[in-house]
């Protein structure tokens, strides 16, 4: 008779899988740093302060002590706990960046105008191998997705650079209440573009948030969480396919 420790090591013992593995028919990435990024401080503070009637204060302050105070106030205790939760809702986003931006004295009084500037379509912009990446899943059939914690719909992003096409669907946070690596996100995602999750490849920046997918049986490539302007590794998302 087999000991209790012996039972209960066959209890947590992984299942072994039912059949081979799928090759994968759907890809779903992540937005923010994975896909797109937010184009240069320098040039959305340029930007910013064109609209706000702020350039003589950018040229006098200059951009660099300006990106000293950006990244000094966003440590203040207060501005990281408003982060808590911001993709959650489009209104809890716009209070976490205000409640943050009033702190910088360059931004201050003019937040409306700077949280404008953040979503306007122009503003992001995709890394060097994203078009071509989504352009080869698409020349293979292979369906596209995106699952991100973001608090605007990023198709309009997308569609400013006529990318919009290759993405068959957008499961954003703001519209769920729900925030990577909530499962049910990823789900979604699935079941709109009609793809079984076990054949499905989920691309991101952020190993406990993107790796959520592996609870609805997806498999996961995570890119390295770093900043930059240059290509992410995403042609690697073309060795997953058959």
């Amino acid at each position: 008779m087999s000991s209790l420790h012996d039972r209960a090591a066959d209890f947590l013992r992984p299942a072994e899988p039912t059949g081979p593995v799928p090759p994968v028919e759907a890809v779903l990435f992540d937005f923010s740093n994975t896909i797109f990024r937010l184009i240069d401080l320098e040039e959305w503070l340029r930007r910013f302060a064109e609209a706000a009637d702020r350039t003589d204060r950018l040229e006098a302050l200059g951009s660099e002590a300006i990106a000293r105070d950006l990244t000094e106030t966003y440590r203040l205790p207060e501005v990281q706990a408003a982060q808590k939760g911001r993709d959650l809702s489009a209104e809890r986003h716009r209070a976490a960046i205000y409640a943050w931006w009033k702190e910088v004295d360059f931004i201050r009084g003019a937040e409306d105008t700077a949280y404008a500037n953040l979503q306007a379509p122009g503003s992001w912009v995709p890394f060097p191998d994203t078009e071509p990446v989504l352009r080869a899943l698409h020349a293979k059939g292979i369906k596209v997705g995106i699952v991100s914690d973001f608090a605007w719909d990023p198709r309009v992003h997308l569609a400013c650079l006529g990318l919009d096409g290759l993405v068959g669907a957008c499961v954003v946070s703001f519209e769920h209440g729900r925030e990577k690596p909530d499962p049910e996100l990823f789900r979604l995602a699935c079941e709109a573009l009609g793809a079984d999750p076990a054949a499905t490849l989920m691309v991101g920046d952020n190993a406990a948030r993107d790796g959520g997918a592996a609870a609805i049986g997806a498999r996961a490539y995570i890119l390295p969480a770093r900043p930059g302007t240059g290509e992410r590794g995403l042609v690697h998302v073309l060795d997953f396919l058959p």
